[in-house]
């Protein structure tokens, strides 16, 4: 009696292991439920109700698992997204680093002399002076 419960429960486990995403859903809701009601069936040397509650408890168990794994999934996705979000905050920020670098890198400067001369502005008298032109290139 043992051992053909074990077989059933490892045949349900195995064939949860063995299916692709899209179908786990539905096989592993079958696979616990039968291997629930075969348990309760077994236990309860065939009462209908054991056997009705060890096949919801399969049911229940199984939706629990997809629950908790739709949840990781959920929280390891937003978890990307936000390391992502947070990737591109940098990255935008090291490119303004690197603009304002290479803004402020003068490969060659040339200081032209302007001569001004004197002048009068509204009653003031400004002198001759000599003011340097800074040419970047």
């Amino acid at each position: 009696m043992k051992n053909r419960i074990v077989l059933i429960v490892s045949a349900a486990l195995l064939i949860n292991l063995f299916t692709g995403c899209s179908v786990t859903r539905p096989i592993s809701d079958v696979a616990l439920g039968a291997s629930g009601a075969a348990l309760g069936h077994e236990l309860s040397d065939g009462d209908p109700v054991a056997t009705a509650a060890g096949a919801a408890g399969g049911v229940l168990l199984s939706e629990t698992l997809h629950y908790a794994a739709k949840k990781q999934s959920e929280r390891a996705y937003s978890t990307g997204y936000d390391r992502g979000r947070s990737d591109a905050v940098k990255q935008q920020y090291w490119l303004y680093v690197s603009m304002q670098q290479r803004r402020n890198q003068v490969s060659n400067v040339r200081l032209y002399p302007v001569q001004l001369p004197e002048q009068r502005v509204d009653g003031v008298t400004f002198q001759s002076t000599t003011k340097y032109l800074r040419i970047e290139e």
